[in-house]
């Protein structure tokens, strides 16, 4: 398969006819994205299941058979359309649940209101992964009448929530998502005008560490001084995660390299919001720092709040504790180092207890193959640049699970994101030019898979 498939009059006809269903794309978008359909537990699951029922019909209404399928966690979507007799199946996957919007006082705009501002579409979801369902949808509405391969669209209802029910989900509908190809509008490109695959991403676990010094919480004055407080113990076992220059200290995890991009550390404290002054942490490129190499983030403590502290010594304090792991590390492995070097280093012997709470695979592509290279020819076609490969920091656990369920596809990641997106944050955002260049590629993509067959 080459990328010459297609006349240059035959791309240019996909992206008009793309430019054109623009406008209902986008209305159609932000009407998805004014649904809260948060898939964390303390959140109303009305809203998904309204999220989810809205993206059935989005697919009725491109002639799909569709069915929403629960199997004991929130609800997914699964819609399918045949091709022409002979012509290979695609299979496109994005997500229609959205993480916890977070403080309103952070936005700058109503988080399920959409609004534009600079070229740019502000709201909950814009990006991560609703703009990923339209996607699909502009790539089905510009070969209506005419799709030049079977398609299969898996809309998944709890990706933010660690797509628990999955696994049951592939086991039991696995065949209908069976695909020589499938497109995984999850990810993001590597900078606004410069599309990406994505072949790399880290997988990760989050634990719980829990630490009791007491059998009762003390006196301060009465006691400090000799008797240790959890909290202080606590804070000096989360400090030996990491050696003097910021490289994960537990001893045994993979290590990668990434591949030589151009990326500077002006860059990075451009996209990340470093203050000034404050110096970064590890050692290597700083790729490989965010793409192939451990990294552990304390992301929540249970302690007295300031506001309520009294001189008091606890007697016990907890902290969950999220790690970023190598695209190729066995999760499980890594908890048990991550576990042993936290029983090790318990601090005047208090009591350590590490228990897991997720853990999800990471993924290396062999982004090798004629599939493959119609997905970078189509980049090209719709952003008139060359695509890059890179990785990705972030975990997306059922990747893997596609790869292990579906050997013999082409697993292709993709998405809507740039680095001012700021997906999972407030003011998370979409640049609607770069949205318009994904729909074309994909519309452009499933026409050169068609075209390829004959």
């Amino acid at each position: 398969m080459t990328d010459d498939v297609l006349t240059a009059d035959q791309i240019q006809a996909v992206r008009d006819r793309v430019a054109t269903l623009m406008p209902q794309l986008r209305a159609d978008l932000e009407a998805l994205v004014r649904i809260p359909s948060v898939s964390a537990a303390s959140f109303d699951q009305a809203e998904v299941a309204r999220s989810a029922e809205a993206v059935a019909e989005l697919l009725r209404a491109e002639g799909l058979e569709v069915e929403v399928v629960t199997e004991g966690g929130r609800p997914a979507v699964i819609g399918h359309i045949d091709g022409p007799e002979g012509a290979p199946t695609v299979t496109l996957y994005a997500h229609h649940d959205v993480q916890p919007p977070g403080d309103d006082a952070d936005w700058d705009s109503a988080p399920f209101e959409p609004t534009e501002r600079d070229g740019r579409l502000y709201g909950r979801g814009a990006a991560d992964d609703k703009a990923g369902v339209l996607a699909h949808i502009a790539a089905l509405r510009a070969h209506r009448g005419n799709l030049p391969v079977g398609v299969t669209v898996f809309v998944e209802g709890e990706e933010e929530s660690g797509s628990p029910s999955l696994r049951t989900i592939l086991e039991r509908h696995g065949d209908r998502l069976a695909a020589d190809a499938i497109v995984i509008a999850d990810s993001g490109n590597w900078a606004v005008g410069t599309p990406a695959l994505t072949t790399t991403l880290r997988g990760g676990i989050r634990v719980v560490v829990r630490v009791e010094t007491l059998d009762h919480s003390v006196h301060s004055g009465m006691f400090g001084g000799a008797a240790p407080d959890a909290l202080t113990a606590l804070i000096k076992l989360l400090a030996t995660l990491h050696d003097d220059e910021g490289d994960v200290a537990v001893q045994g995890l993979e290590v990668g390299e990434a591949a030589d991009l151009d990326y500077d550390e002006a860059r990075f404290r451009a996209e990340s919001g470093l203050l000034d002054g404050v110096e970064l942490i590890g050692t290597g490129s700083i790729l490989s720092r965010l793409w192939n190499k451990p990294s552990i983030t304390t992301i929540g403590m249970d302690v007295t709040s300031v506001a309520k502290a009294s001189n008091t010594l606890a007697a016990r304090a907890a902290a969950k504790v999220s790690m970023r792991l190598a695209p190729t590390q066995d999760p499980l492995a890594a908890f048990e180092l991550l576990e042993q070097h936290l029983l090790d280093q318990a601090p005047w012997g208090a009591k350590v207890t590490v228990e897991l709470e997720e853990h999800g695979s990471g993924f290396a592509a062999d982004a090798n193959g004629p599939l493959h290279d119609q997905a970078r020819a189509s980049f090209r076609d719709a952003w008139g640049v060359e695509p890059v490969d890179m990785g990705v920091g972030g975990s997306i656990p059922f990747i893997s699970d596609f790869a292990a369920r579906f050997p013999e596809a082409a697993i292709i990641v993709t998405g809507v994101e740039d680095p001012d997106t700021r997906a999972h944050g407030a003011n998370e955002s979409l640049h609607l030019e770069e949205f318009a260049r994904v729909c074309e590629a994909e519309a452009i993509f499933l026409a050169r898979v068609g075209a390829a067959r004959a």
